[in-house]
């Protein structure tokens, strides 16, 4: 008997494969960054989390930078899909596994946060001197 997971990867496979149509004619598959992640990435993206290899937080949303990552992640996934040739090895070279790779990295944005304790805010901004007035002339 076909596994959950099994089924629903097989439809994300058939759904790219019939998404590759006229760009023109073709508006996104997912309505949102949210959407993209929940019903695609996280199921695509199947890695042991924790243990000082990787890390990911639940509440990912709560950071910026993942959700700026993942926003861009989206976008080029509804852009490439569109080439039927080699638009997804594209995606996941350029795209994809770079974006991953910070997202998961134990000092990346997700360093304070774990799938067993959830979310953490403990990690600041970066630090910043208000730059000069003046300093850049307007063209």
């Amino acid at each position: 008997m076909q596994s959950a997971w099994s089924k629903r990867a097989e439809l994300l496979a058939a759904e790219y494969v019939q998404s590759s149509v006229d760009p023109r004619n073709s508006p996104t598959v997912y309505g949102s960054v949210v959407e993209f992640v929940e019903n695609y990435l996280s199921l695509l993206y199947r890695r042991e989390v924790g243990k000082g290899r990787r890390v990911w937080c639940p509440q990912w949303w709560s950071h910026a930078e993942a959700v700026a990552r993942l926003d861009a992640v989206w976008r080029a996934w509804e852009h490439l899909r569109l080439d039927s040739r080699t638009g997804l090895s594209v995606w996941f070279l350029d795209h994809a596994d770079p974006h991953m790779s910070v997202l998961f990295d134990p000092h990346g944005p997700f360093q304070f946060c774990s799938t067993a304790s959830g979310h953490s805010d403990e990690m600041p901004p970066l630090q910043l001197i208000a730059t000069p007035s003046g300093l850049y002339k307007s063209p």
